[in-house]
């Protein structure tokens, strides 16, 4: 074989690989949001309380203020549920004005584990995130 067509081969199993890994993530994506929306859903119908959504700096350093209200997905207050069923991931880099105006973030697609390739004991899957805010919401 001539290393054209071993340089070929080589790219063609890569971009395969690469399509591969998106479709599962994709499918992971859709799986995590479906659970949102239905969480979201038993949230209002028992009248969880929403809470306001800051945006914390990175270190510690300060917090800043979003329209969003919701619900902290994780105990350390980094990732967050809007009442509209929008996953947020609640850490950025802030700046002395956006500590004083605040900020929007954006939604982020959500992963079925929070936390994932973090220190050992920081990864949480999901379902038990929201099953810690609301006991029971997939029977509700």
């Amino acid at each position: 074989m001539r290393d054209d067509e071993w340089a070929g081969r080589r790219a063609e199993a890569v971009r395969v690989q690469a399509e591969r890994l998106q479709a599962r993530q994709d499918a992971e994506h859709e799986r995590a949001e479906a659970m949102l929306r239905q969480f979201t859903a038993a949230a209002r119908t028992a009248g969880l309380p929403a809470e306001a959504l800051l945006v914390r700096g990175y270190g510690g350093r300060g917090t800043a203020r979003t329209p969003l209200r919701g619900w902290y997905l994780r105990v350390d207050r980094s990732a967050g549920l809007s009442t509209d069923g929008d996953f947020y991931v609640l850490t950025a880099p802030l700046g002395l004005l956006d500590r004083v105006r605040g900020l929007r973030p954006e939604p982020s697609r959500p992963p079925l584990t929070l936390g994932a390739g973090g220190k050992d004991g920081e990864s949480v899957p999901l379902a038990d995130a929201l099953e810690r805010l609301l006991p029971g919401w997939q029977t509700r």
